[in-house]
């Protein structure tokens, strides 16, 4: 005879605890280590306007092969907290993909609205980072350092994507459904998810702090009223693209950058 085992109705403290640790091995890690980066770069002497931050470097560029397997396998393994949180909300709710809005239900709409979304905060947000670098408040940022082979466009724009889909999934779909639920106000669940993703961000500088966490309240305040994270991994996804695949096809070609 099989024993049954009774399940109990999750508690505020059972909430706020699961989603700290989520945080703890995931973004809230990330952004630990970006405060301790941000920390060395101050005290290493020079300005932080005459440093550079690179990113989406390679591993092994003696050995491309291997590179890409690296490069895969970092992609791969960094999306395991999605299907983590999406596995805890699914316990309570069984359609908590499309109660975040992460499905395909409005395809057309969430492109629309990724793009607009994507200029609203592009085009500011390059504004930012250079007054931000002229006042040495943020380095330089490098955003691609693959070596010259062929895949690395490819895998910049699944690094993009990759990005994408962590952070909003995690930080907007996850943490503003299991802090609603712990009863904590909306005004607090965007604030406080806006200033973490500014804090796995201070490696770049305070320009990349601020930036980003200006970002986490537009994105925060959209959902709130959409209920949909599709948009905004559309809109994270083509940022970081532009980024990305931008710098590292015009690198060579602009002195600024």
């Amino acid at each position: 005879m099989e024993a049954t085992v009774e399940q109990r109705a999750l508690t505020r403290r059972d909430l706020l605890a699961e989603t700290w640790l989520v945080l703890g091995v995931s973004l809230g890690a990330s952004a630990i280590w970006s405060a301790l980066s941000l920390v060395r770069k101050l005290t290493a002497g020079p300005p932080l306007g005459s440093q550079t931050t690179a990113m989406n470097s390679s591993v092994t560029p003696d050995r491309p092969w291997l590179d890409f397997v690296y490069q895969l396998v970092g992609i791969g393994l960094a999306l395991v907290p999605v299907i983590l949180v999406l596995h805890l909300l699914s316990r309570s709710d069984v359609q908590a993909r499309f109660a975040i809005g992460w499905d395909w239900t409005e395809p057309t709409r969430d492109v629309v609205r990724g793009l607009g979304l994507a200029a609203l905060v592009g085009i500011p947000g390059l504004g930012l980072y250079a007054v931000a670098k002229a006042l040495d408040l943020n380095t330089t940022i490098a955003a691609a350092n693959l070596a010259d082979v062929w895949w690395a466009v490819p895998v910049l724009i699944l690094a993009a994507a990759q990005n994408a889909v962590l952070e909003e999934v995690v930080m907007i779909g996850y943490l503003f459904t299991r802090w609603s639920q712990a009863g904590w106000s909306t005004s607090r669940i965007m604030l406080s998810s806006a200033l973490i993703r500014g804090s796995y961000h201070l490696y770049q500088g305070f320009g990349g702090f601020v930036g980003n966490a200006i970002m986490g309240l537009i994105f925060g305040w959209i959902y709130t009223r959409t209920k949909r994270v599709g948009p905004l991994v559309v809109a994270h996804t083509i940022l970081d693209v532009v980024a990305f695949v931008g710098y590292a096809l015009l690198k060579n070609h602009l002195s600024w950058l």
